[in-house]
């Protein structure tokens, strides 16, 4: 007689199925004391690949950016490359 039970999900499927479908958390905290309220706390997570963030129109601004960068520091270093140049550890990384 076989099993009809499903097998067992890995770290590596969860983990697959969250970057590919993506999740979003939303929390409220709030710290009292005596049935005061001290803090209140609103977080707001999402945890997705990229290309799903981009797809439901989050990150979208930050992702374009993040290439066009790459793609400039790219050309500078193959550039630099061609002139047989090495690049200080500086240049390629960049503090905004």
């Amino acid at each position: 007689m076989e099993s009809l039970a499903r097998p067992q999900a890995t770290l590596v499927d969860l983990l697959d199925r969250v970057l590919d479908r993506g999740l979003v958390l939303n929390a409220d905290i709030i710290i009292s004391l005596a049935g005061v309220p001290l803090i209140g706390i609103n977080l707001r997570a999402a945890l997705a690949g990229m290309e799903t963030m981009v797809r439901h129109g989050v990150m979208t601004e930050w992702d374009q950016s993040i290439r066009a960068r790459e793609t400039e520091a790219s050309k500078v270093s193959q550039a630099a490359a061609g002139c047989n140049e090495q690049l200080p550890l500086a240049t390629a990384v960049s503090h905004q």
